[in-house]
């Protein structure tokens, strides 16, 4: 899809030096520019690359002052903040990637299940039995989308989402590809026959509205009553969040974290990749967990930082860590002044 210079201008209220009627049908860096794409200039270390870049367009600071000419080719488009306007510009860039319509065949849809205006269901989509879909869903090629579940409005699964029946996915929402929402929780109860027998998991999964989950990533259902990923969360790939599992308002998790059953995180929470939490405890609002650590008992102080595993304040994590760094040296003394000791006590 290609733009003008002129319409670009427009929409980042922006001043123009070159060809107003010159088009871009692409962005890219600036240092990586080709014709017929569109770039920016934020930072100035990247200034040089004004007189080399082959992009026909650059958005630029009004204040950039430039000291030799550039390429007769090349358009400005001045602009009080450069970063923020490519960024509005990669949002309606991706609005318009976005934006599919209509029903893909072959495609399953039950006779009973209703979907609202301007929605996409792509080729080889599964929706099941009672499903409710809200207005301006897409749903990408090879989802499936079990019975009794309900997707709100201006939600988007990527290719190949599994939702499983009775679960309920909010409004703008975004789950990327092969991501399982309501798999069953991990629960067996050892028998007398020295096996385990599986334990029926009835409950569903609450996603809340604003929520983003990467690829890959598992959130078990409940064995009764919900798992629960509240408004505004952002989970990164391959997270997994076991059965009953309460996610609070904003909270951060980045790629690899997991979280085991019944505990619950609260506001804000940011957890780093790798880390882990065990179950039937609580972390309070605001606080961070670095990356590979443990958290292994309740967190009652907000906005705590910790890290280590098990997970301790980070402060006194990283005053140990200095210890055990040193702890070679510190073998190498105490042996020294064994041997000094030895000596004195001979004499």
């Amino acid at each position: 899809m290609e733009f003008t210079a002129k319409q670009i201008a427009a929409l980042l209220n922006g001043t123009i030096e070159g060809d107003e009627n010159i088009t871009v049908s692409s962005l890219s860096k600036i240092e990586e520019g080709k014709t017929g794409s569109l770039s920016f200039l934020s930072n100035t270390l990247y200034t040089p690359f004004v007189y080399e870049t082959d992009a026909s367009v650059v958005i630029v600071n009004n204040s950039l002052i430039l000291d030799k000419k550039t390429k007769p080719t090349l358009t400005l488009i001045r602009v009080e903040d450069p970063y923020g306007s490519f960024a509005k510009l990669l949002e309606v860039y991706y609005e318009i990637k976005q934006n599919k319509k209509g029903i893909e065949q072959p495609s399953f849809i039950s006779a009973n299940a209703k979907y609202g205006n301007d929605c996409y269901i792509g080729a080889f989509a599964y929706i099941g039995e009672n499903v409710r879909i809200g207005n301006n869903v897409k749903i990408y090629p090879h989802c499936f989308i079990g019975d009794n579940a309900t997707i709100g409005d201006n939600t988007i699964l990527f290719s190949g989402v599994k939702v499983y029946y009775d679960c309920i996915i909010g409004n703008h929402c975004t789950i990327h590809a092969s991501t399982v929402i309501g798999s069953d929780g991990f629960g067996f109860a050892p028998n007398s026959e020295n096996n385990y027998k599986k334990v029926p998991q009835i409950g569903n999964v609450i996603i809340e509205d604003h929520v983003e989950i990467g690829s890959n990533t598992s959130i078990d259902r409940a064995t009764m009553g919900s798992t629960i990923i509240r408004k505004g969360a952002k989970l990164d790939n391959l997270v997994q969040i076991a059965h009953n599992v309460e996610i609070g308002e904003n909270a951060i998790l980045a790629g690899g974290a997991f979280v085991a059953g019944s505990t619950k995180l609260g506001k804000n929470v940011m957890m780093g990749g790798q880390s882990g939490v065990i179950g039937h405890i609580k972390v309070a609002d605001g606080v961070k967990i670095a990356g590979q650590s443990g958290v292994a008992s309740t967190i009652e102080t907000e906005g705590l930082v910790v890290q280590g595993s098990p997970a301790f304040p980070i402060g006194d994590y990283q005053r140990s860590y200095v210890l055990f760094r040193g702890l070679q040296k510190l073998n190498n003394r105490l042996r020294t002044l064994e041997t000094e000791i030895k000596k004195i006590i001979q004499l």
